[in-house]
């Protein structure tokens, strides 16, 4: 297992709205709407998880192979870390 992607609970704040959870990232205020696999991508990362694990779970719940998983995983926790929502690997 490789390290777990971990958020960083002080730069933002989130809330669920229906279908969609909301992200509010607090140095600036912009909102993040998750939906689908995002949300679902987001709510997976729990600090104990690592990417590898992420994708085995998505597998389990969406008819998608790894490959496509693990590249959609892959880029969206790239665009959190830029965000500035998760810790650096």
């Amino acid at each position: 297992m490789t390290r777990p992607i971990v958020k960083l609970p002080e730069a933002f704040r989130e809330t669920t709205v229906g279908e969609e959870v909301a992200v509010m990232r607090l140095s600036d205020g912009d909102f993040f709407s998750l939906t689908g696999t995002a949300r679902a991508i987001w709510e997976l990362i729990d600090g104990q998880r690592d990417s590898a694990a992420i994708v085995a779970e998505l597998g389990h719940r969406y008819a998608a192979d790894a490959t496509t998983l693990g590249t959609e995983v892959d880029r969206f926790v790239a665009e959190l870390r830029q965000a500035g929502l998760l810790a650096n690997a």
